[in-house]
């Protein structure tokens, strides 16, 4: 029916249909939920005291909330309405059991939860949700999750003045995929080394036979951070804020040496490389030498006035520059920018929100947002709707194959999902849970 006689007036709404399904899509999430066996995984790691039985039914709760948009406990209950919960593969809780089961939580159950991330990427990537590749770029950064209460356990004010949460994040390059965030205390950067660290022997364990590389910006560089990524065999691209010794190195470099790069119509760019020596150090560590790329840029034309002296950005690497010369070690270190493409995407679902006051059940939360964000990435490759050379969003996924209205009807004995006529992405959601439901049981 296109249209409806005598107006909108006249449509009444009346809540009573036990079969229908706010977001059908979650059979997606759902199946490959229970391909890898995340509830089992779940429910033999995390057993918070006084939570109860059933962790996994309980943390799976969170996750498949966020992956329609949940961000507090409350929102849970979307998916205790009509039949949806027939499409999930375990029995969703109430909100209140779920705050509950997070408030449970102390540090140690959150390192548990961290753990289940790491053996879920490696049973997603040997499912075949990560391509195979000789080699793995991770960025880390750090970021802020805000709030606006100073009863929040573990918040403190960052640079900005803004008060917050600051999670440490690391992104595998080539698919977003989160492999690493733990929630900490405070805002120092202290830490950022033994982070990066954990991250890839993580990466070790996952892809042993891989040729890591990091890339970071200039909060997480010290020369402690290259002595331990050299000894862990990973190579490295990391920024390096303006001290006195790179300022002094930046200003040795000649004119001719400086060469021009694309940049935008009213700006120009050039880059140019140089040496970085470190100053005294620890007894028994000995000066190091590193390779040091610049890039200064600056405005032209009716907009000089703006920005009219050359601003420099470096970043030191043990990329060999017959590998990649200054042009492409600058192309490859700007693409750490992308980062922030997977933290956006983190923060905009389950993760903008930190519901509770306590630090280890918000701590939690980030765990649960973690595994969402990477569900959603899951989805889409082992389901092959993935677009080359694209990013994953998880809103694109979520509003193209999850948030789907559908009625659940019996059809000669067989549940059946009665989807909208002439959904703009059919094929696609019809695809994806061919490929999904093609992957082997998990007994």
């Amino acid at each position: 029916m296109s249209t409806v006689v005598g107006g909108l007036d006249r449509i009444e709404a009346v809540f009573d249909d036990g079969s229908v399904v706010g977001d059908a899509g979650l059979v997606l999430a759902g199946t490959l939920v229970g391909r890898l066996g995340l509830e089992e995984l779940i429910d033999e790691a995390v057993r918070p005291p006084g939570a109860g039985r059933g962790s996994g039914a309980k943390a799976l709760t969170a996750v498949c909330s966020m992956l329609v948009g949940g961000s507090f406990f409350a929102d849970a209950d979307r998916l205790r309405a009509g039949s949806a919960g027939a499409v999930l593969g375990f029995a969703p809780v109430a909100p209140s059991t779920l705050g509950t089961f997070a408030r449970s939580f102390a540090w140690g159950h959150v390192r548990r939860l961290d753990r289940v991330g790491e053996l879920a990427l490696g049973r997603a990537w040997t499912a075949g949700a990560a391509p195979a590749a000789k080699a793995v770029t991770v960025d880390v950064d750090s970021t802020l999750c805000e709030v606006h209460s100073d009863a929040k356990h573990g918040a403190a004010y960052g640079h900005g003045g803004r008060l917050g949460y600051h999670p440490l994040v690391a992104v595998r390059d080539d698919t977003g995929e989160i492999v690493h965030s733990p929630m900490r205390k405070g805002s120092s950067q202290r830490g950022n080394a033994g982070f990066a660290v954990e991250t890839l022997c993580r990466v070790r364990r996952l892809a042993p036979d891989a040729a890591l590389t990091l890339r970071a910006d200039a909060g997480f560089f010290s020369w402690d951070l290259i002595d331990k990524l050299e000894a862990h065999d990973t190579r490295f691209a990391v920024a390096v804020a303006p001290n006195p010794s790179v300022t002094a190195a930046v200003a040795a470099i000649g004119e001719h040496e400086w060469e021009p790069i694309d940049y935008t119509d009213h700006g120009e760019a050039q880059v140019a490389e140089a040496t970085l020596t470190s100053g005294r150090r620890a007894a028994g560590k000995p000066k190091r030498t590193v390779r040091l790329v610049v890039r200064r840029t600056r405005l032209v034309g009716d907009q000089a006035e703006l920005w009219p002296n050359w601003r420099h950005h470096a970043f030191v690497t043990d990329i060999d520059d017959d590998e990649l010369d200054t042009k492409a070690a600058d192309t490859a270190y700007r693409a750490h920018a992308r980062v922030e493409q997977a933290i956006k995407d983190l923060k905009a679902g389950g993760l903008a929100h930190s519901p509770s006051g306590r630090f280890a059940a918000n701590a939690a939360w980030l765990a649960f947002a973690v595994l969402a964000h990477n569900i959603a990435r899951w989805t889409a490759r082992i389901g092959r709707v993935h677009e080359p050379r694209k990013l994953t969003v998880g809103a694109t996924i979520a509003r193209r194959l999850l948030n789907i209205p559908a009625r659940l009807v019996n059809r000669s004995g067989r549940p059946t999902l009665r989807l909208p006529a002439k959904w703009p992405w059919a094929a696609q959601f019809t695809a994806a849970l061919r490929h999904i439901r093609n992957l082997p049981q998990r007994c």
